[in-house]
């Protein structure tokens, strides 16, 4: 029964679960909810985008691709350049953009207690 039930959650995890691709950027001057609709309409008009999300309070943004999609480092900073903005930290993660909005709503609650 436990070689079922280990069988079964492993098949849950198929291939295509890992296969998300999320860039996950720091960008420095966005200083108010303007700035990060601004920032989150410029991505949200990529054809590229599966999702996108942008949180003002830790200046993260993240874009996740649709399957079988790329946007180069280098096209992905100049959108957030041609907003106004600089491009920190920047990494491809294998995180829906849902998770990334959950661990930023975590670390923000978890700093202000």
């Amino acid at each position: 029964m436990k070689k079922l039930l280990v069988t079964l959650m492993l098949s849950a995890l198929t291939p295509a679960a890992f296969a998300v691709t999320t860039i996950k950027a720091e960008v420095n001057g966005m200083v108010c909810a303007f700035c990060a609709k601004g920032i989150e309409k410029k991505l949200n008009a990529l054809p590229q985008k599966q999702a996108a999300f942008v949180d003002l309070k830790s200046r993260v943004v993240a874009l996740q691709l649709k399957d079988g999609q790329d946007v180069s480092n280098e096209a992905f900073s100049k959108v957030i350049q041609d907003a106004g903005y600089s491009v920190g930290k920047l990494e491809r993660v294998n995180q829906t953009v849902d998770a990334i909005q959950a661990e930023v709503t975590k670390a923000e609650k978890a700093g202000g207690k």
